[in-house]
């Protein structure tokens, strides 16, 4: 929507060798006119067999903006967009933006406030896709960190972003090449480093599940690590498992549950206080309060009920403490080393041969 000499001046004389035309200011003798711009789409309008005009892209917001007749705006919202409007704030640094040649970040939020306005007075549902770009020359990798907050805050999850490359005649190829900022002679830092670019770039992605070790390097080497976790502003989760050597599904529920070794298959505590000084294996469980373990327990062995203590001894096929709490076992009067079943409410005990010599089993059984 540039699409004219800025001022009467660069006609005759050219563009200003010491400063451009929108930034970091719009200059005072800038001609913003979109008049021809409108004729030019009313007359693609009027060509037969065209239904509809649609911009998807390239229009300079800062340029529009100095145009204080809305019309253009106005009939861009109204006609002119298919659902997304693509725009270009490249970046939300303004020390950055300053590098690309492009406004402050406040110019964008202008421009992005008067869309949706626009957009809810004529009854559409329509959207802005911003197009961002990563290791500009002078972008820092904290930089891309602040770019990163600016899109989680405005609930963006960009898909695409354009890491930067040179092109001919642009002062940021020179730049790049060179390491200094044409307009005013300073050194420009220039990320050359192939994994530094994923880094920016991966922060701009940082919703990307596979981005998300890169996202904690990144967070990592800025300093940042208040950013991973789970708080509202957070880029990233925590690494899963991070900060303990548990395998195998160990869990630990309640308070002040402490293992001192390494827990596999599956060992569990339950209650406060809990403590096990040693390996635990094999499904050991721990119920209750204060219940410590003083060495290996494995087959199963089981604590129940409140200041159990076991001193290292190693229980093999399920066997229990006799301080633990156990049912009653009631007198049948057969021999201690049968097998014995309590069967429900009835505590009767019985082998599993019983049931089978019982004659009225199948008849109960409806058969």
């Amino acid at each position: 929507n540039f699409r004219h000499p800025a001022c009467e001046r660069q006609k005759t004389e050219g563009v200003c060798a010491n400063r451009k035309c929108l930034a970091p200011s719009p200059c005072k003798n800038l001609i913003a006119d979109h008049s021809e711009y409108i004729e030019l789409l009313d007359r693609i309008q009027a060509v037969k067999g065209v239904k509809k005009v649609f911009i998807r892209s390239g229009i300079r917001f800062d340029y529009m903006l100095c145009d204080k007749n809305e019309e253009f705006f106005k009939k861009l919202v109204r006609d002119h967009v298919s659902g997304q409007l693509k725009v270009a704030p490249e970046h939300c640094s303004d020390r950055v933006l300053s590098l690309m040649g492009k406004p402050k970040i406040s110019v964008f939020e202008r421009f992005r406030s008067r869309f949706f306005e626009l957009t809810k007075s004529f009854g559409k549902e329509q959207y802005l896709v911003p197009y961002l770009m990563s290791s500009h020359p002078g972008s820092e990798l904290s930089d891309a960190v602040e770019l990163a907050l600016y899109l989680k805050r405005g609930g963006w999850s960009p898909e695409q972003v354009q890491d930067f490359y040179p092109t001919p005649g642009t002062a940021s190829t020179v730049m790049f090449y060179t390491g200094i900022d044409p307009l005013n002679g300073k050194n420009v830092r220039v990320v050359t480093d192939y994994h530094e670019k994923q880094l920016q770039r991966a922060l701009l992605q940082f919703g990307r599940p596979d981005n998300a070790p890169l996202v904690r390097e990144a967070l990592t080497e800025c300093g940042r690590t208040d950013l991973i976790g789970f708080g509202g502003d957070c880029l990233v989760k925590p690494e899963r498992g991070a900060g303990n050597n548990s395998r195998g599904g160990a869990k630990s529920f309640g308070e002040n549950n402490t293992r001192g070794g390494n827990s596999r298959g599956g060992a569990k505590s339950f209650g406060e206080n809990n403590t096990r000084g040693g390996n635990s294996r094999g499904g050991a469980k721990s119920f209750g309060e204060n219940n410590t373990h003083g060495g290996n327990s494995r087959g199963g062995a089981k604590s129940f009920g409140e200041n159990n203590t076991r001193g290292g001894e190693k229980t093999s096929g399920g066997d229990r403490s006799k301080n633990n709490f156990q049912a009653p076992k009631p007198n049948t009067g057969k021999p201690e080393n049968e097998e014995k079943y309590y069967r429900g409410k009835k505590r009767g005990w019985a082998k599993p041969s019983d049931k089978k010599n019982k004659p009225n089993a199948a008849k109960k059984r409806g058969n």
